[in-house]
């Protein structure tokens, strides 16, 4: 599925590490004990490697939602300068530890990915803000996928977070084993369905870059590949989709089927159009024909594959 470990950042206090301001934890089991399985952990508490200590005084954002100062909520003291002192240290350290992703605290003055509280002077509260050691990094490190713990709790976006962990650690692969116009072309075509699940014009648009061979410099079409490649992956995969790219698949070897087989796949397929199963259904089935009749081209396609099936992540309705 991938050729390298996936390393992936993590506010530690999710790891069960005792780092949060009063000294409790907020331990996330199915980073630990399910998703850890398959990842290396690279724990980050941006507060104790600021050398805020814990226990410590609760914080909150304070000021303009843009720029927002780190401040105590009661003794109201500054601490945005160690913070960022700290941030600048810790993205250099990032660039060489090759991650594929990032799991933050949801709601953190230093790492909510989105919606945290930013106050006024008169203590009035808007959620339009972002944690400061977050958004520093997705500045820094805009390819990577990020996703606060929080709404890992929703199937959908569990799914969406993790298919693009490894989907990037694989763009990663691309061009750290010294990319090529074939690798590139290979890459984009194991992805097609995959992408097409997602978004047929970012599939469409991408196709079109890849044949820009004289146009651009091969390190210049990759990154722009890698652009749009991490970009499609956001627009949501919808049922409607699913289906569009599971008749794809089964164009290849339908005429092959048997009446009876013909039926029961087709049957599958639209029950999981009505909601009535899990893509996982269909998929499984489909699968199954494309071993039996050798379809190489649709073998190597990602979509069949794109995270390990013990995550169980296509099992939701």
């Amino acid at each position: 599925m991938t050729t390298s470990p996936l390393r992936l950042g993590i506010s530690r206090c999710l790891l069960g590490d005792e780092v949060r301001f009063d000294g409790g934890h907020k331990q996330d089991h199915f980073l630990t004990d399910v998703l850890g399985r398959y990842v290396e952990w690279v724990p980050v508490c941006p507060e104790v490697e600021a050398g805020l200590g814990t226990p410590r005084e609760a914080m909150r954002l304070m000021g303009d939602p843009h720029h927002p100062r780190l401040m105590t909520i009661k003794s109201k003291h500054d601490h945005t300068q160690a913070m960022e002192t700290m941030i600048a240290t810790r993205l250099d350290s990032f660039q060489k530890q090759d991650l594929s992703g990032f799991v933050f605290k949801r709601g953190s003055p230093s790492c909510g990915v989105e919606r945290v509280r930013v106050y006024t002077a008169q203590g009035m509260p808007s959620h339009n803000g972002v944690g400061i050691f977050a958004k520093a990094f997705t500045e820094q490190f805009p390819l990577i996928p990020v996703e606060e713990e929080g709404r890992l709790c929703d199937p959908s976006l569990r799914e969406n977070f993790i298919e693009r962990v490894f989907c990037y650690r694989r763009f990663q692969d691309l061009v750290q084993n010294g990319v090529t116009k074939q690798a590139l072309i290979r890459f984009h075509t194991i992805h097609k369905y995959l992408l097409l699940a997602h978004s047929q014009q970012h599939y469409e648009t991408m196709g079109q870059l890849v044949g820009q061979t004289k146009r651009y410099q091969l390190k210049e079409l990759t990154l722009k590949y890698g652009e749009h490649f991490m970009r499609a992956l956001t627009m949501k995969a919808t049922v409607r989709k699913h289906v569009n790219v599971l008749q794809h698949i089964v164009g290849y070897f339908k005429s092959r089927l048997t009446t009876q087989e013909k039926t029961e796949l087709l049957g599958v397929i639209a029950d999981y159009h009505g909601g009535l199963t899990p893509l996982i259904v269909p998929l499984t089935l489909v699968k199954h024909y494309v071993q039996i009749f050798d379809v190489g081209y649709i073998r190597d396609q990602v979509y069949l594959n794109p995270h390990p099936k013990e995550l169980m992540l296509r099992n939701h309705a």
